[in-house]
C-alpha cells in the first residue's frame, strides 16, 4: 500500500535545517517512495519560519520552497476547519490531510496532534514512527 503523508510545518523545518528522522522522512517523498502533500497554508508558515528561526535569506526560502513544490502534490484547503482550540494553526494540517485524502499526518507535536493518534481515519505519528511503518513488509 503507498501511504500519502501530510509532514506538518515543523517536521518541514527540521528537514530543512539538520539530518534525522525529518529529512529521511521527506526523502521518501522525494524519491517517490510515499506521496507527499502539502497546502499552501503550510507552505507559507514554513517561509516564515525559515526566515524567524533558520535566518535565511529570501532567495534561500524561494530555493527550499521550490524544491518542495517539486516533489510535493499541493492541494487546496477552505481554512474552515476548526478542531484544534488550544493551537488553530494545527488545523490546516488536519485539513490539508483530510482535503488530500492522507494516510498519515507526520509531525513532532507532542502537544496537540500526537495526542490525537488519529483524525478522520488518518494516522498521526512522529517521523521515527513514520519511517519503520515504511519500512515493514
Amino acid at each position: 500500500m503507498s501511504h500519502i503523508a501530510v509532514f506538518d510545518t515543523n517536521v518541514l523545518l527540521s528537514a530543512a535545517g539538520w539530518r534525522g528522522t525529518p529529512y529521511e522522512c521527506l526523502e521518501l517523498a522525494r524519491q517517490g517512495f510515499v506521496q507527499g502533500l502539502t497546502c499552501q497554508e503550510i507552505i507559507d508558515e514554513l517561509a516564515d519560519k525559515l526566515k524567524t528561526k533558520l535566518g535565511l535569506g529570501d532567495d534561500d526560502i524561494l530555493a527550499a520552497v521550490a524544491d518542495l513544490r517539486s516533489f510535493l502534490a499541493i492541494v487546496a484547503i477552505a481554512g474552515k476547519l476548526t478542531f484544534i482550540a488550544a493551537d488553530p494553526d494545527d488545523d490546516k494540517i488536519l485539513e490539508c490531510a483530510v482535503s488530500g485524502s492522507a494516510t498519515h499526518i507526520v509531525t513532532g507535536d507532542r502537544r496537540h496532534l500526537l495526542p490525537l493518534a488519529s483524525y478522520q481515519g488518518i494516522a498521526i505519528v512522529t517521523p521515527a514512527e513514520f519511517l519503520k511503518i515504511e519500512a515493514s513488509p
